[in-house]
C-alpha cells in the first residue's frame, strides 16, 4: 500500500527481456558493437539468478527446490520459473563462449548444472514441464476455479527446457547425460501430444496459436526433429502457411484465446480486424517457419513477409506499436 493511495506492485519481465535481447544481439555479427551492452546484461543475469532454496525444510513447507534458477523479473522476486531459468541457462552459455574481457567473470559450471538440476527436477509425469513447481492435482481440478476472469489457472503445464539442456549438453557433454537424454525425449512426447488437430499448438503468455507453434516447433527441433522426419513439424508449418495474409504477414487477435468449436476444446484462429498484418506475430510465424526449414523448400513466404517487417520499419529504427500481443490464462 501507498500512504494516504490504493495501488498495488505488478511484478515485471526483466530477466525475461533481457535473456532474449542476449541471445538476439548474439545472433547478429554486431557482438562487438554492443559488448558493453552485453557485459551489463551478463552481469545482470548472474545477479539474478537464485543462490538458495527458500526455506530450510522444504517438504514441510510444501516448497520445490529453487538454487540455481531464474526469476521472471529481478533478484527481488525470487520466485524461480522454469522458462525463465531455461533462458536465463541459454543466454548464459551463450555468453560463456565470448572472451573473457568482454563479459567479466562467466559463470562457473557447478553453476549452470544447478540450473539444469532445477529443471529436470521441474518435469511432470507426463513429460511437461511445471512453471513454478510440480503439478500436485488434476485437471477436473479446474471446476472449482472461483476466478471469472482467468481460465486454466488451478493447474500448471511448458519447449524452452529442451532448448537449454540441448544447449547445456553441447558445451558439457558429459554432466548426466542419459538423464538428460530421457528427459528430453518425455518432453519431446508431450509436446507432440498437445498439438491441436490443425497443427498449431496453444501458447499461454502469447497471442496465441502462431505464438504456442513457434515454441512448438523450436522445441522439437531442438529434440533433433526435423520437416522431412517428423510429422508434427510438418502440420505445423502447414497451419502457418494456411493462415499467411494476402499482404504476406500474420495478424492473430488476442480472440483465438477464446473463442473455441462447439463441444470441443480446439480453438478457432481468428484474424485481426480487417485481416491487417501484425508486425510481432509476423515475426514469431516467420522464426517458426525458419526452424522448420521453409527456407530451403520454398523461401517465398518468408520473402514476402520481410518486406512486411522492412516496410514497416521507422525513420528512428523502431516499429509501430500495434494491438496486444501478449496473453495471460486465456484472457489476461
Amino acid at each position: 500500500m501507498i500512504p494516504d493511495k490504493m495501488g498495488y506492485l505488478h511484478n515485471g519481465s526483466q530477466l525475461w527481456n533481457v535473456a532474449f535481447s542476449v541471445q538476439a544481439i548474439l545472433a547478429t555479427d554486431l557482438v562487438e558493437e554492443y559488448g558493453s551492452m552485453l557485459k551489463k546484461a551478463h552481469n545482470f543475469i548472474k545477479n539474478t539468478r537464485v543462490k538458495e532454496n527458500s526455506g530450510n525444510n522444504l517438504n514441510f513447507q510444501y516448497r520445490h527446490i529453487s538454487k540455481g534458477g531464474w526469476p521472471f523479473s529481478t533478484p527481488d522476486n525470487n520466485w524461480i520459473v522454469s522458462d525463465c531459468t531455461a533462458e536465463g541457462l541459454k543466454a548464459s552459455l551463450l555468453l560463456s563462449t565470448l572472451p573473457s574481457g568482454m563479459v567479466d567473470e562467466k559463470i562457473k559450471p557447478d553453476r549452470l548444472s544447478e540450473a539444469v538440476n532445477l529443471i529436470l527436477s521441474l518435469q511432470n509425469k507426463n513429460g511437461g514441464f511445471a512453471s513454478y513447481e510440480l503439478t500436485r492435482s488434476y485437471a477436473w481440478l479446474e471446476m472449482f476455479n472461483p476466478a471469472e476472469l482467468f481460465r486454466n489457472i488451478m493447474i500448471d503445464y511448458h519447449s524452452a527446457a529442451i532448448q537449454g539442456l540441448k544447449l547445456f549438453q553441447k558445451v558439457y557433454p558429459n554432466y548426466k547425460k542419459e538423464e538428460i537424454e530421457a528427459c528430453n525425449d518425455k518432453a519431446m512426447n508431450f509436446i507432440q501430444s498437445i498439438q491441436l488437430p490443425d497443427g498449431s499448438w496453444y501458447g499461454s503468455w502469447g497471442v496465441c496459436l502462431v505464438y504456442g507453434t513457434w515454441f512448438g516447433i523450436k522445441g522439437l527441433v531442438a529434440a533433433d526433429k526435423t520437416y522431412n522426419n517428423c510429422d508434427s513439424i510438418r502440420r505445423a508449418c502447414d497451419f502457418l502457411l494456411s493462415e499467411q495474409l494476402g499482404s504476406g504477414g500474420w495478424g492473430e487477435s488476442y480472440l483465438s484465446s477464446q473463442k473455441q468449436l462447439v463441444f470441443s476444446e480446439e480453438l478457432v484462429y481468428t484474424n485481426l480486424e480487417g485481416n491487417k498484418p501484425h508486425l510481432v506475430t509476423t515475426a514469431w510465424a516467420m522464426l517458426a517457419l525458419i526452424e522448420g526449414g521453409q527456407a530451403e523448400r520454398d523461401p517465398m513466404p518468408l520473402h514476402r513477409a520481410a518486406k512486411v517487417l522492412m516496410n514497416s520499419q521507422l525513420e528512428n529504427g523502431d516499429f509501430p506499436q500495434q494491438e496486444i500481443i501478449g496473453v495471460f490464462n486465456k484472457n489476461a
